[in-house]
């Protein structure tokens, strides 16, 4: 009687035990959750230097001194608060490069809002340069509604006090611009 009294505690007492531990192991991501702080940043990193690669080949190359990656904040972003350096490469190895002194990436839209000093090199010698320049990465769409300067391989400039465009700048619109284009003369048909 003694041994069946045992038994029956000792299955009493791992019976609690497995539930104690279920129960707190069910609660711990609540922990988790609870011990975070809310307005601080999930990880930071220094001295950055990541490439992108899709199907074996390197589609851009990113380097920054200082990321702040927001991932538990309610709207997801990384902070890019001592500038960011972005080069582009393109299926046939084409290279456009993008520069700004801080910049943040919506996780959530997809969109990087690039912020002073923003300076866009293209592969065929267009340069851009904004005090701040919005890219929707989904739609590959360049935007900004502050004062630009765009300039040509040429030296033809546009500045302007708004635009949008696509990637490469094929279908562009500016509000209250003034340029300077250089035009070649054509003298074989005259």
């Amino acid at each position: 009687m003694l041994l069946l009294h045992r038994n029956i505690l000792k299955i009493l007492v791992t019976a609690f035990a497995v539930t104690l531990f279920l129960s707190c192991d069910s609660k711990a991501d609540d922990i988790r959750r609870l011990s975070m702080k809310s307005d601080g940043p999930v990880t930071e990193g220094r001295g950055i230097n990541l490439k992108y690669v899709d199907s074996g080949k390197v589609t851009a190359h990113l380097k920054t001194p200082y990321i702040k990656n927001y991932a538990n904040a309610s709207f997801p972003y990384e902070e890019f608060p001592d500038g960011i350096e972005v080069t582009f490469i393109s299926e046939d190895g084409k290279e456009n490069l993008i520069t700004s002194n801080y910049a943040i990436r919506y996780k959530g839209t997809n969109l990087i809002d690039l912020q002073d000093n923003v300076v866009l090199f293209t592969h065929d010698s267009i340069t851009l340069k904004a005090q701040q320049l919005y890219w929707d990465q989904s739609n590959s769409w360049i935007f900004t509604d502050q004062p630009y300067t765009l300039i040509l391989k040429d030296g033809s400039r546009n500045d302007g006090d708004l635009f949008d465009s696509n990637e490469d700048f094929t279908n562009f619109v500016s509000l209250n611009n003034v340029a300077k284009q250089y035009v070649k003369e054509n003298t074989e048909d005259l």
